[in-house]
């Protein structure tokens, strides 16, 4: 039999990844002892970052079976423990730097993180659907991918995730909840029931602000931010905040939808925002005799794309038509998205194809308001 080290335990655990920080718990500090005894049973004690820790169970489940692979190894106890504020101060140190207040990392000039405001101009048209599938969509891809459910009156994106999990918080960060391989954060986590938010515009600012610099996102390849309807305190907001945050326009086929979204889209010039492109919900119905049932009209995406663009001076493309489904509506009052809950749907492909569209698009200045005045002539 071989013999079982320190060394070969520490190695296994190396492998280990903290469920919400989604690294090493090696490289976290989180490991606080490994004891081999001479019949290569093995005492391991691991450090939680706080008391009430959600994924304890699962922390100690992932260290019992990485350390159940090592070659020769008997028994294995976990015994957990709880960091103190010294531990905790230094993880969040190593985690966000030293700096005396949280800054927003998709601000900064070196982020690579794409940021995707989903804006439409009226309640009613899919706009969280849309969100919350492209983000499971896009985790599907093996991207890393978040959630800010911006919409703080009408916050839907907990259910249509499937989660009433509640974030931890480690010092001053707050550590977001996990769904789908997407880490998301919401108001719905911070209030009781459905307790309605009674808000005014510096609280929303200061609320996103928050929900962009306290949360710890890690690195993320995409942030999604579900925004209400309209042209408000919020989007003003992020254009303040993310100013590389680019527009996706979500619409019906309507005419008189496409009109309103065409201003939501149309706030990019005041704000100097990239419009990524435009989306067009409920598109039709396919019926079984294989022919389609346009519900709501048809045209409205294109138009929207079209005026959008003449408007901008740059291409504003229609990215993709989604299909009208029960089912949609269905996999999203049950917590999976239809991307997840049936792949092979219309809705589900046209929404997968829309998230490899947005996948591969690479950062750059292409497309991209430099704020110069051209009404200006030195």
């Amino acid at each position: 039999m071989p013999v079982v080290t320190e060394s070969d335990v520490r190695a296994a655990l190396a492998r280990v990844n903290d469920p919400e920080i989604r690294k090493p718990i090696t490289e976290l500090g989180m490991v606080k002892s490994v004891a081999v005894a001479d019949d290569a049973s093995v005492d391991i004690a691991i450090y939680l970052t706080t008391a009430a820790c959600p994924m304890r169970t699962e922390i100690s489940d992932r260290v019992t079976k990485a350390v159940a692979d090592v070659a020769g190894v008997g028994p294995i106890r976990v015994e957990l423990d709880v960091m103190n504020d010294e531990q905790r101060t230094e993880l969040r140190k190593s985690l966000r730097g030293d700096s005396a207040e949280p800054v927003i990392p998709f601000a900064q000039p070196g982020s690579l993180t794409r940021v995707y405001a989903v804006a439409s101009g009226k309640g009613g048209v899919g706009k969280s659907s849309v969100t919350v599938n492209l983000a499971a969509a896009m985790a599907a891809r093996g991207l890393s991918v978040g959630v800010l459910d911006a919409d703080i009156y009408g916050h839907s994106v907990p259910r249509m995730l499937g989660t009433d999990a509640k974030p931890t918080q480690v010092e001053k960060m707050i550590m977001p909840p996990i769904a789908h391989n997407v880490k998301m954060i919401s108001i719905a986590q911070f209030t009781q029931g459905n307790t309605p938010v009674v808000w005014r515009g510096p609280m929303l600012h200061r609320a996103l602000q928050q929900f962009l610099a306290d949360v710890f996102w890690g690195d993320l390849d995409v942030l999604l931010l579900d925004l209400p309807p309209g042209t408000g305190d919020v989007a003003i907001s992020v254009a303040q905040l993310i100013p590389g945050a680019e527009i996706l326009v979500v619409t019906t086929p309507q005419q008189a939808a496409a009109e309103v979204a065409e201003r939501a889209g149309s706030i990019a010039l005041q704000t100097r925002q990239r419009i990524v492109g435009v989306v067009e919900n409920m598109s039709w119905m396919e019926l079984p005799d294989g022919t389609r049932m346009e519900v709501f009209g048809s045209g409205g995406g294109h138009a929207v794309a079209e005026r959008l663009t003449r408007a901008v001076g740059a291409d504003v493309p229609l990215l993709g038509q989604v299909p009208l489904e029960q089912a949609v509506r269905e996999s999203g009052d049950n917590g999976v998205p239809i991307v997840l809950d049936s792949p092979e749907s219309p809705a589900a492909v046209a929404l997968r194809d829309i998230a490899g569209k947005l996948s591969v698009r690479q950062r750059g200045l292409a497309g991209m308001s430099l704020g110069i005045d051209t009404t200006r002539h030195l």
